[in-house]
């Protein structure tokens, strides 16, 4: 059992429950196809087809429980949403839906990712610990898409579709791998570095996922700390499975400001 922690960051090598909740300054990207009952579908730029500016949320929650002192289970929350409005300047096919030029839209991109991971830490010293990981991740992405539309059924036939709405739902449980490690630098200081990553192309998905951050934390007493970080998230994933035929390509890439507790 290692002794009490003699400067508060060495809390967060040393307690049993660390947890950390933050929110993102980001610039994200979203780039996707849905293809239709006719054929495949070029893939759209959702910055380019509906504009930067947007009403976004955006969270992120990490906890980790020392098990042992080289033992850890690890926990991972992020929720990204994006809503925006626009009349766009070219048609958009969608699916079995194509939205006209000069159309009024209104599109939504939802992804919310749960990431559970077991942690053992081959390098460990009183101000220092470097930790390989193995995990599963599961993310599901909504994209939805309302406006007037033609809309193209099984035969072929179009019909205009005043206020349509194609919501599409993309479901990846994948395995994880990674790497991360921790050091507390002075008595109130601590950074740290991660790196995850899983590329695979299994039950009807293809493609690769990545996560990568660092950051430090000031832990201002012995319990509670604030700290800023930079992340770098991405997906791509090519998709033929009845509930999404298609292609997606996302990521996100910024500034974390997040509280820490430890105990």
């Amino acid at each position: 059992m290692l002794a009490q922690p003699a400067a508060p960051a060495r809390a967060l090598l040393e307690d049993r429950w660390v947890v950390s909740v933050g929110a993102f300054v980001l610039n994200s990207k979203v780039r996707a196809s849905l293809n239709g009952q006719s054929g495949h579908k070029p893939e759209i730029d959702f910055d380019e087809a509906f504009g930067r500016s947007s009403d976004a949320t955006r969270i992120r929650a990490d906890a980790m429980w020392r098990v042992t002192p080289r033992n850890h289970l690890r926990l991972m929350y992020f929720s990204n949403t994006i809503d925006r409005s626009r009349v766009i300047d070219r048609a958009i096919e969608w699916g079995d839906y194509t939205f006209g030029l000069g159309a009024s839209i209104d599109s939504r991109y939802r992804t919310e990712t749960v990431q559970l991971a077991y942690e053992y830490a081959f390098v460990r010293q009183p101000d220092y610990e470097v930790a390989a990981s193995l995990g599963v991740h599961h993310t599901k992405t909504t994209i939805r898409l309302s406006g007037t539309a033609v809309v193209t059924d099984e035969q072929g036939n179009a019909t205009s579709a005043p206020g349509a709405t194609s919501a599409n739902s993309l479901t990846a449980p994948l395995p994880v791998v990674g790497l991360r490690a921790g050091w507390v630098v002075a008595p109130q200081w601590h950074v740290h570095a991660q790196a995850l990553y899983f590329k695979a192309e299994v039950g009807g998905y293809g493609g690769y996922w990545s996560d990568l951050s660092v950051g430090a934390t000031w832990m201002f007493n012995r319990n509670f700390g604030i700290g800023l970080g930079y992340n770098r998230f991405a997906t791509h994933l090519q998709v033929e499975r009845g509930s999404f035929d298609g292609s997606l390509r996302t990521g996100y890439a910024g500034l974390q400001a997040y509280l820490t507790a430890a105990f």
